[in-house]
């Protein structure tokens, strides 16, 4: 990997020495609203070379960033998703559990709590009929 590396080193070294050399006129460098010194033409191709790489780089990098969070979002969503289901899931078992008969129904039937609502309604009564007196 670090002979690649260098060797990749040296080419780009011989490149920028071959521009440089092939391109030894000097000119003037006008911005729209400024003047740049005059340079040589070698030296700016390698400065604009180098800009863009930069620049490059840069955009790579931002555009990595951003389908990285389109993956974590997708990831997150998934498992949103998951955990609905899960709660949902849950809600049917206690909805189930809540509708389930009681243990004295499933023992003695419905007569045991028709009998335990009857003798409520009579001590709510008698309670009344106290408090009525009083």
């Amino acid at each position: 990997m670090r002979f690649l590396l260098f060797v990749l080193l040296f080419l780009s070294f011989a490149y920028s020495l071959g521009l440089v050399l092939a391109n030894n006129t000097e000119v003037g460098v006008n911005l729209l609203f400024s003047q740049a010194p005059t340079m040589n033409l070698g030296l700016l191709l390698i400065l604009c070379l180098i800009l863009g790489i930069v620049i490059g780089m840069l955009l790579a990098l931002l555009l990595f960033r951003v389908l990285q969070n389109k993956w974590e979002i997708s990831r997150l969503q998934k498992a949103n998703n998951n955990l609905q289901e899960q709660l949902t899931q849950a809600n049917v078992v206690i909805d189930r559990q809540a509708t389930a008969p009681s243990v004295e129904e499933a023992v003695y039937g419905s007569t045991a709590t028709n009998a335990h609502d009857n003798h409520a309604a009579q001590d709510e009564a008698a309670t009344l009929t106290k408090q009525k007196r009083d």
